[in-house]
Order: C-alpha cells, then sequence, then structure tokens
C-alpha cells in the first residue's frame, strides 16, 4: 500500500460535497447558533472579562488580541470535527460512504468531497463570526476580508488531518485521544490566548515546526489587524505543503481501510 500515491480525482468529488450541504442546509439553524454565539461567549468571558486584568498586548487590547485566535480555534474545531465524528458516523454507522462508493463515485470522490466538505464548514463559520467581531471594533477591514478565502485553506488542513485520524481509528470513542492530545494542546499553546514568545524557546520551536494551528493564529492576525507579520509567508510556505501531504495520506489510508 502506497500512503502517498497521488489520488486520481474526477468531478464526482463535486457531487459529494453538494449532498453533504443538502444535509447541512435542512439543519442550518441549529448549525447557524454555535458559530454566532461561541465567539460572543468567549469574547465576553475573555477579551472583555479577564481583559479588564491586561492592559495591553504588543499595543493593543486583549480582546483585539484574541478575536483573530477565536477565528483560528473556530476553523480549527469545524473542520477537525466534521471529518472526524461526522465523518465516522456516515462511514460506520449510516454507511453512506459504501452506498456512494456502490455508484460510479469512488473512494477518492468521497474522501476528497468529504475534505472539501470540511473546509466549507470552515468557511461558513469565519463567515457568521467576522461580523460579530466587526460589530464590536475588533478587526481591521479590507485586509479582514482576506479572512474569508484563508479560512477555506486553513479548515481544508485540518479537515484532511482529522480524515487521517478517522481512517485509523477502530471505533468511534477512540476520536476522543486526538481531540484530548492534538487539539486542546493546540487550543491553549498556539499564540491563541497569549503570545508565542512568552514561552521557552524549545516550546517556541515546537509549536512553530508542528502545531498547525500556531500557523493559522500567525496568518489571521497579521490579517485582522492589518499589520504583516514576519512569519506571515513562512506560514504560509508551512501550510500549503502540510495540507496536500495530509490531504493525499488521508486519501490512501481511507482507501486502505474502505477496500479492506
Amino acid at each position: 500500500m502506497h500512503y502517498f500515491e497521488i489520488p486520481k480525482l474526477t468531478g464526482g468529488a463535486w457531487k459529494v460535497w453538494l449532498r453533504n450541504k443538502d444535509v447541512f442546509m435542512k439543519t442550518y439553524k441549529v448549525n447557524f447558533l454555535p458559530a454566532f454565539i461561541q465567539p460572543l461567549l468567549y469574547l465576553f468571558a475573555l477579551g472583555f472579562g479577564v481583559g479588564n486584568y491586561v492592559n495591553t498586548i504588543d499595543g493593543i487590547s486583549y480582546a483585539r488580541f484574541i478575536a483573530p485566535a477565536l477565528i483560528a480555534v473556530a476553523i480549527m474545531n469545524s473542520s477537525f470535527f466534521e471529518c472526524t465524528f461526522a465523518s465516522f458516523v456516515r462511514m460506520y454507522f449510516q454507511k453512506t460512504f459504501d452506498a456512494i462508493i456502490a455508484t460510479p463515485l469512488s473512494i477518492e470522490d468521497v474522501i476528497t468531497g468529504e475534505v472539501l466538505w470540511g473546509a466549507t464548514r470552515s468557511t461558513i463559520n469565519t463567515v457568521i463570526m467576522l461580523p460579530v467581531l466587526a460589530a464590536f471594533g475588533l478587526l481591521e477591514f479590507p485586509s479582514s476580508l482576506l479572512v474569508i478565502p484563508f479560512s477555506f485553506l486553513a479548515g481544508f488542513l485540518f479537515a484532511a488531518i482529522g480524515m487521517c485520524f478517522t481512517a485509523i481509528s477502530p471505533n468511534i470513542d477512540s476520536l476522543n485521544y486526538p481531540m484530548f492530545l492534538f487539539i486542546t494542546p493546540m487550543f491553549l499553546f498556539s499564540g491563541t490566548f497569549f503570545p508565542l514568545s512568552l514561552l521557552p524557546l524549545p516550546v517556541q520551536y515546537f509549536a512553530l515546526a508542528v502545531l498547525p494551528l500556531t500557523h493559522v493564529v500567525i496568518i489571521l492576525r497579521s490579517l485582522t489587524l492589518a499589520h504583516p507579520d514576519q512569519l506571515v509567508l513562512l506560514s504560509l510556505a508551512w501550510i500549503i505543503p502540510v495540507s496536500l501531504v495530509f490531504f493525499i495520506l488521508s486519501v490512501n489510508l481511507m482507501r486502505k481501510r474502505l477496500i479492506v
């Protein structure tokens, strides 16, 4: 089994994406509320609550500092959850993958469509969050509008990583391990709620080398504050190839799982 074999993609992935979109639209009201309410809760509890005890960070208020991090966390959570727990349910319990593969569509189409939908969920949540954060004056425009297309790229990264975990998890409960051991550390130590520079140098290097959310936060903070960070290009150069590697790996891992 070649885990890094380039998958053969067709337009069938679009049909899988459409199927997931149609299901999403049937419950869009339920899906809309978390993306709208969650940033408000974090903003009031941390940005304005804890922020009252923090003067400024790098010359800006604490609320403005964590606003892009809230977007980054939403991107990570929505795409990762969609391609782990939600995809596992479609694959194992609902047998949706088996039903689609029984048609002319291939495994590559199914997994690509799933990953693209995970990236789309990140974009949807970002579009919902931006007006909320903008209403509090925490974003700079027009540079913040670039967050929308970037959210798809960042979502694609986390969706592909999530699909890899789905491919190797023996049961749905096993997906709790990457949530606790991978997602939670990134949530805390990727420059989200305090500057990365406060961490010891070895931890900083580890975060930049291994934790995807670190690079997403760097780029989003630069866009929302209209203040380009010197690491933006490095972060973008990290995200693009890593996204492709995990996407290819996810397709091949899922092919092995579904065929066997």
